[in-house]
């Protein structure tokens, strides 16, 4: 993956002051917090448009896929044409969490091939502190875009593929260590971690101000797991979130990396497949 992953929040700002700004997508989401909208309409970006990550970054969910499948190429066409996604036009993502959900829109759009899509480095704490203009409210409806998106452009995994790079590749698990670990479980059916995946958080991609780390410091971090580029590496997490943002970091890093989509939320609903708990991979 050679196109570039992040912008600063003064280069977002001199965007959106230029002649051709960029599309820009709020993605205020977090796992147990429902009011996505809610903070959007308090504070956001000017001229941003809210996506709601359950409905329109995601098919309906369901054992088989899990609880963030992939949504069907063209519902997802017909929502970025709605957001304003046009050809040849940049996107930048954010929401107000280091980017965790909002990196789930920008992996479907690459995805889907729409080149120039980056993710707001520091969230919108990072334009909060630049001092930069927020708006409140709903931001008018932006002109429809006339994107056509293809499938295809990023790779990804099924479980049975990620089950043999757990043995023959890298295979991260972007969860909490505790989730990992088997010692809580707060949404899935079972507790644990796909047999041979590491445990990589998503958290320890930043630094304490909610940017990525610098990529040294992540190339290290990721071949200390093993995730070098010498061997294929998938990602997977709860449901295909905040794995998207491991994909990012992983990029930054110069490395590529499969999404495994169903994540932890299919690979639990099937009792044929296996669960290990406890820090080692297993």
């Amino acid at each position: 993956m050679t196109a570039r992953v992040i912008i600063t929040a003064t280069e977002l700002d001199a965007l959106l002051r230029s002649p051709a700004p960029p599309v820009v997508l709020d993605v205020r989401w977090a796992l147990g917090d429902p009011h996505g909208r809610t903070h959007y309409r308090d504070a956001h970006v000017p001229g941003a448009v809210y996506v709601d990550l359950d409905t329109e970054l995601a098919a309906p969910a369901s054992p088989e896929a899990g609880r963030h499948p992939l949504p069907a190429l063209a519902v997802l066409q017909a929502d970025a044409r709605r957001w304003g996604v046009r050809a040849g036009r940049p996107v930048v993502v954010y929401d107000d969490n280091g980017g965790t959900a909002a990196a789930r829109a920008w992996w479907l759009l690459r995805w889907a091939g729409v080149a120039d899509v980056t993710l707001l480095d520091g969230a919108l704490g990072a334009w909060r502190t630049a001092g930069l203009p927020l708006e409140s409210g709903d931001a008018p409806a932006p002109v429809p875009g006339d994107i056509t998106l293809t499938a295809g452009h990023l790779p990804t995994a099924d479980a049975d593929e990620a089950a043999a790079l757990a043995r023959t590749g890298t295979l991260l698990d972007a969860r909490a260590g505790e989730r990992y670990r088997g010692e809580t479980e707060p949404v899935d059916p079972r507790a644990g971690h796909v047999p041979g995946a590491r445990s990589a958080p998503t958290g320890e991609n930043l630094a304490p101000d909610g940017t990525f780390l610098p990529p040294d410091a992540l190339r290290a971090r990721f071949a200390a797991l093993g995730a070098d580029g010498s061997t294929p590496v998938a990602v997977y997490c709860g449901s295909g979130v905040t794995a998207a943002h491991q994909i990012a970091a992983l990029a930054l890093a110069g490395t590529d990396a499969a999404l495994f989509p169903g994540s932890w939320s299919a690979w639990s609903a099937d009792p044929a497949r296996p669960a290990a708990t406890g820090s080692q991979p297993g």
